[in-house]
């Protein structure tokens, strides 16, 4: 606790927000408890010497305390219409959210009879798109989104419950539009922000170096195509269109070189300064997420501490940003992009100093540079594989690789990025530069899709359970001091944890391959049934639906949560209402 106070509480705090969530406690015991901790916080002013070595303890529980209640607030009910089918609506927009190849999608705040919800929009491309600078008035299908149906299936409702949305709209027409008057200085910025990355779509570019450009330096990735999308996340590589923390720390180095002219060095503070100042304006005008919110605090805290003349302390910043985030909104904590973003920065200060020990040592800036790279992404890579594969059941040996190559060169992509984004701003473009740059970015972009199509190197439907990351983890925190040095003690405790994992994982495999069970699953409209038998798993389809599709959404994530490969796909005719499998009877129509 007298090392990492700042982390200990904000771990103690996380899993008050992990309690509450499983357990959902009532608000009398939840303010009985945060009653009882906070009187235990009494000892901190006792001076009793046995009563005085708790006090760490108290201050951790009382923290846990406040996990609980300030995460019930974000878990309150809300009021909401009763929608269903076609209805008349006003609406503003909230968030512009990414295409799919029929419709463009958006976040929005919608009234119904004066009651207000917040709804995902789906409408035609062929339509105008929306802005910030009106409201709107059109008769779109409404409806509640629905919960998964299975245990394995992404739960989308719970997904956007976590944003307060809980509708789905349609708008197959055209809209009507009226001025708004009241637009907030942040709806100022969006808006801004819409018309910047309009003005980008006139720069004389390729295509996929236009949607690059917005998704690397305006976190816009709404209009890429769907393959150039695959190519990063097959390679490892999707961090990359990400605003992450190398972003930031980029463009705030970058603004400290553009200003060392211009301040002496005894002005050195105030160039700190304005460039934080800097950094967070852009951040806004971006309309910054967790990762952006997170590097924005972290670089703060970071320099703070250069301001203040203190040694910095990466793991305070990360719990000081982690703790101001999710003060502010808990359901931060259940963001994949959270979790990846603060478990790579924790990874990085475990493991890079170890990593670092068994690196060539660099003679050059040019080595310094060369193989901080490698350890800072082998560091975080490794940090985050247990999560990787727990959400997305994918893993490509050539990210370590494509990382290498690919970082060094997206990092200076990402400053003629900003230069291009700039220039597009005040309607500028010079024909050499825009030619130059598309070059370079449709050769990275060359090189992204050679590593996704090793498939040789690529593994999807990888099974992980909480479990087992939980066993990876624990592994992974004892492989630092093999790495530091080399002793049997810590090298036999690393070993005995990664068995741990191996032996696991076995189990959990056999378990799965003795399990048999019959499902129906939906589609929309459409019944499929499942049928496993040991590690044998056949599909019943009805005819003419997309088996795509069906593979996707229904096939792949259920083989992946029962461990196994071996499956086979019947066609059954579409009349067909039921069907009769080991004596019981299941029907094919839907009952909604």
């Amino acid at each position: 606790m007298s090392k990492q106070p700042l982390l200990l509480l904000c771990v103690s705090f996380i899993l008050g927000i992990f309690l509450q969530d499983v357990v959902r406690w009532s608000v009398f015991k939840i303010y009985c408890f945060v009653v009882i901790c906070f009187v235990s916080l009494i000892v901190y002013f006792v001076r009793n010497f046995y009563v005085h070595r708790c006090r760490h303890f108290s201050s951790l529980l009382f923290a846990f305390a406040a996990g609980i209640l300030v995460h019930s607030f974000s878990l309150k009910e809300q009021s909401l219409p009763d929608l269903k089918g076609r209805n008349l609506i006003y609406f503003k927009l909230n968030q512009k959210l990414n295409s799919n190849e029929k419709n463009r999608r958006y976040e929005i705040t919608a009234w119904k009879d004066k009651r207000e919800f917040r709804s995902i929009l789906s409408m035609p491309k062929e339509e105008s798109e929306l802005n910030f600078k009106h409201y709107y008035k059109a008769e779109a299908y409404v409806n509640r989104v629905q919960q998964a149906y299975s245990d394995f299936q992404f739960d989308y409702a719970k997904y956007l419950s976590r944003r307060g949305v809980f509708h789905q709209s349609y708008l197959p027409n055209s809209f009507s539009q009226g001025t708004r008057k009241d637009l907030s200085f942040a709806e100022k910025i969006r808006q801004q922000r819409l018309e910047t990355l309009s003005k980008l779509d006139n720069l004389k570019l390729s295509k996929k170096a236009r949607e690059f450009t917005k998704g690397i330096i305006l976190a816009d990735r709404t209009e890429m195509d769907k393959e150039t999308v695959q190519d990063f996340s097959r390679s490892g590589l999707m961090h990359v269109l990400a605003i992450s923390g190398s972003h930031m720390a980029i463009f705030f180095w970058l603004i400290l070189g553009v200003l060392y002219p211009f301040f002496s060095s005894k002005f050195r503070k105030f160039k700190i300064v304005f460039a934080l100042l800097l950094i967070w304006s852009f951040a806004v005008f971006i309309d910054y997420g967790s990762s952006v919110l997170r590097s924005c605090i972290m670089i703060s805290c970071y320099y703070i501490y250069v301001l203040l003349q203190r040694k910095p302390d990466l793991l305070h910043a990360m719990a000081i940003a982690a703790l101001l985030i999710l003060l502010v909104d808990t359901n931060q904590l259940f963001d994949v992009g959270f979790q990846l973003s603060f478990v790579a920065v924790l990874g990085i200060f475990w493991l890079n100093g170890p990593i670092l020990q068994h690196l060539p040592k660099p003679k050059s800036k040019l080595q310094i540079f060369l193989v901080n790279v490698v350890s800072v992404s082998f560091a975080a890579q490794l940090a985050t594989l247990p999560l990787v594969l727990f959400y997305f059941h994918q893993w490509s040996f050539v990210s370590i690789p494509a990382n290498l190559l690919i970082i060094p060169a997206a990092e200076l992509i990402i400053i003629f990025a900003l230069l291009m984004t700039v220039l597009a701003a005040f309607s500028m473009q010079w024909w050499w530069l825009n030619e130059w740059y598309d070059f370079v970015v449709s050769w990275v972009l060359k090189l992204i899709g050679f590593f996704a199509h090793v498939d040789s190197a690529y593994f999807t439907m990888i099974p992980m359970n909480l479990l087992e990351v939980m066993v990876a983890f624990v592994a992974i925190y004892f492989l630092r001091f093999p790495l530091r040095r080399f002793r049997i003690k810590s090298a036999s405790v690393f070993a005995y944890f990664l068995i741990l994992f191996l032996v696991l994982r076995a189990f959990l495999n056999y378990r799965a391959a003795q399990l048999d069970e019959v499902l129906v699953h939906r589609y929309f409209k459409e019944r499929v049934i499942s049928v496993k038998q040991k590690d044998q798993v056949a599909f019943l389809i009805p005819e003419q639906v997309d088996q795509n599709k069906i593979l996707a959404y229904i096939i792949e994530p259920y083989l992946t949560s029962r461990r196994t490969n071996n499956y086979m796909i019947k066609v059954v005719p579409k009349d067909l209402e039921s069907i009769t499998i080991h004596g019981s009877v299941y029907s094919l129509i839907d009952d909604q």
